[in-house]
């Protein structure tokens, strides 16, 4: 291509002014040899000044107007450290160690629990430029977002939480991927855990103080893991004997348990938590107090727990298997691929990984395969 800086220079008349310097436009030559070479001479140059020009405008500086190329980076944004261990002690490695093999880069901020810095994060991250982003969403900061990277042609993973719009009831995923485990089931397992463990007791279900404790309700999650828990046990006849409003705290799970079940003068016979972090909180209540607690994560503290009777079970997400489905798919969107699946949920392709739950005879293999962190 030209030099920039002499397309810059060159015009018509420099133009005409150089090839008549040079003799080619034709003199009061005589003879039709001669008249005929020169002509011939005027066509080359002619010619080939053309497609000098045409270089010229078409692009051949890199400050002109032809498009950008897709940036080839991946854009991640975490919700906090808080609500889970596994932001930064697992899905953090697993995605730029997946990123790093493809030959893609990943940029992965986390928002500390901030929907400002979350707002803050993106816009700096979409104007660096980004060929896909992966959100993991935060009180719903992930919704402005998503339709910021839409608006400029960004696909958008939501990763293991839904990024909605629409009512509760009826929710419709924004997110153009969604990529997490089978949260209603993980909520089943969980409920399963608390259905098992009455009966263990010797516990009649349909007449048993079961106190349920869910997680925030601005994370779509929460939903799906109330719904798929509340299904497995009102099946089996529980009903709940109070359920405060859910938080993802175990700080503040630890409160608003106690509240509970002081207003249930002191007396639970279970207690459906959501997550292991919750449960942690709702444990140091109960005190020597040993009812079936549920949660999930599979956290170090959550397995230390199952293993001390403390909690009945937690149900084991392989972070590995959901940060390697949502790397995959992101690679494949980087290369310009347009993938597909053949589960949708609320109306977007959803790609969906099998939850594990694991008892105290199982921690073993959570401990082999290196996810308890």
């Amino acid at each position: 291509l030209p030099n920039p800086r002499y397309c810059r220079k060159l015009h018509k008349p420099r133009l005409k002014a150089e090839l008549g310097h040079q003799g080619v436009f034709p003199s009061n030559q005589k003879g039709s040899e001669m008249k005929s070479s020169s002509w011939i001479s005027v066509a080359v140059v002619v010619t080939a000044s053309a497609l000098l020009l045409s270089g010229c405008a078409s692009g051949g500086s890199s400050t002109g107007s032809s498009p950008a190329a897709t940036p080839k980076r991946a854009c991640v944004i975490l919700p906090d450290s808080a609500s889970s261990p596994r932001w930064e002690n697992g899905d953090r490695p697993a995605l730029t160690a997946a990123f790093t093999a493809a030959g893609f880069t990943a940029d992965i901020q986390n928002a500390q629990g901030d929907t400002n810095k979350y707002a803050t994060i993106a816009d700096q991250l979409l104007t660096k430029g980004c060929g896909v982003m992966i959100l993991v969403d935060y009180n719903g900061a992930a919704v402005a977002v998503t339709q910021k990277a839409q608006k400029q042609g960004i696909p958008v993973i939501a990763y293991d939480r839904p990024i909605t719009t629409g009512s509760k009831d009826a929710p419709s995923m924004l997110a153009d991927y969604y990529v997490s485990f089978d949260n209603e089931k993980v909520g089943a397992l969980e409920g399963q855990s608390i259905v098992d463990g009455l009966k263990a007791a010797g516990k009649d279900a349909a007449t048993a103080k079961v106190v349920y404790m869910g997680g925030d309700p601005t994370d779509g999650n929460a939903k799906l893991f109330h719904d798929g828990a509340v299904k497995v046990m009102s099946a089996a006849g529980i009903k709940p004997a109070a359920e405060p409003t859910g938080v993802w705290d175990g700080d503040k799970s630890a409160t608003n348990f106690e509240q509970a079940l002081t207003s249930l003068g002191g007396k639970v016979d279970a207690v459906w938590v959501a997550n292991d972090t919750n449960a942690a909180g709702v444990i140091t209540v109960l005190d020597k107090l040993k009812v079936p607690v549920s949660g999930q994560d599979a956290s170090t503290a959550g397995l230390q727990n199952v293993l001390l009777g403390k909690q009945t079970a937690t149900v084991y997400k392989p972070f590995k298997l959901e940060a390697t489905a949502a790397s995959d798919l992101a690679i494949k969107l980087l290369k310009g691929e347009k993938p597909t699946s053949s589960t949708m949920l609320y109306g977007k392709p959803f790609i969906a990984v099998t939850p594990i739950l694991v008892t105290a005879d199982k921690v073993e293999s959570v401990v082999t395969a290196g996810d308890a962190k």
